[in-house]
């Protein structure tokens, strides 16, 4: 029986890129698409997140799932909290991957989650937009957010697109600023700092990334032709905004039905199952099409899944087994079978 690889987030930096990371999303999602994929919704445990006790600020997701085409199985054990971390310095997000062997149930990898995290979540959205867009290949891009987050999306969406022009707001004017210096050479075109949210909303495709619990994004702002990805835990933009769209895409159903941005509709019955146009699996093998997406308003929820963490996972796996990198752990003892 072989030990557990450990790797740390550094060991996990040195073993994958952002374009590795865009491909390794896009064949789970065609995978998860023809059903060979098993991606069970999200567990949620509230530590203070929306509830009130316990009130620790922080929610923590259990994220289990098989990705066939890679015939590995695992869970991503992650969240994010604000309060006393936020007080420490640390950052949002923290999380673990196990990863087993799904022939017998050994656990064959435990790794830092967070780095994974935050590269597939940009790396998602990029797939989503790629089948969306179809045969488009320059965007503008409007950001909400200029943390670590607003910066993975943009880096995954300029593996697969030209960004002729990217418009970044955040209340805090600096962290803008700061973002526009520091990825100037992912845009193709021009970083602008908005000083108001409206500012923002003027381009084909609009990324929220923001812990906003108040809906900022107007309906009023959104032109015919233009992908909205709402990312956030909340609620980012304004209901009418969801209810008016030509599409709503998902990256599972059940999931994003009950969680972040259309977790108030469903709740009122205003939105169902039926309201989903397609899941991003649907669009990647082709079972459904968006129709002239440059006149279409559309919204875009990859709320994200386990899949997509356990599959870049095991590429970093199997990379630090390669190159030697990483320590081990023996968790449990090789039994010591007597045959007669």
């Amino acid at each position: 029986m072989e030990n557990t690889t450990l790797l740390n987030q550094n060991d996990i930096k040195s073993l994958i890129t952002m374009k590795e990371v865009v491909e390794i999303c896009d064949r789970t999602f065609q995978d998860y698409g023809k059903g060979t994929t098993i991606n069970p919704a999200k567990v949620l445990l509230d530590l203070g997140e929306q509830v009130e006790y316990p009130d620790y600020e922080g929610f923590m997701n259990a994220m289990p799932a098989y990705v066939g085409w890679l015939d590995i199985a695992g869970i991503k054990w992650a969240g994010g909290f604000l309060g006393k971390r936020r007080e420490l310095g640390l950052p949002y997000v923290t999380s673990l991957i196990l990863l087993i062997d799904p022939k017998v149930g050994n656990f064959i990898g435990a790794m830092d989650g967070a780095y994974i995290t935050n590269l597939r979540t940009g790396a998602q959205s990029a797939v989503a937009l790629k089948y969306i867009k179809q045969d488009i290949k320059s965007i503008t891009l409007g950001l909400y957010g200029a943390g670590m987050q607003g910066r993975t999306q943009t880096m995954a969406i300029s593996e697969l697109f030209d960004i002729e022009e990217l418009i970044v707001y955040d209340i805090n004017i600096e962290a803008s600023k700061k973002f526009a210096e520091e990825m100037k050479g992912f845009v193709k075109g021009d970083i602008k700092v908005a000083s108001i949210p409206e500012e923002a909303a003027n381009a084909d495709t609009i990324v929220c990334v923001t812990q906003s619990k108040e809906p900022f994004l107007k309906d009023e702002w959104i032109k015919p032709g233009t992908v909205v990805f709402p990312m956030g835990s909340y609620q980012e933009c304004e209901d009418s905004l969801i209810l008016n769209s030509d599409y709503i895409i998902v990256d599972h159903v059940e999931q994003c039905l009950h969680r972040g941005v259309l977790n108030e509709l469903t709740k009122r019955n205003e939105i169902s199952e039926e309201s989903i146009f397609a899941t991003i699996g649907e669009l990647s093998i082709s079972a459904k099409q968006v129709i002239s997406p440059e006149s279409k308003r559309i919204v875009c929820v990859p709320i994200g899944t386990g899949a997509m963490d356990v599959a870049v996972a095991k590429y970093v796996l199997d990379k630090a087994k390669e190159k030697n990198i990483g320590g081990s752990f023996e968790f449990v003892e090789t039994p010591n079978f007597q045959h007669s």
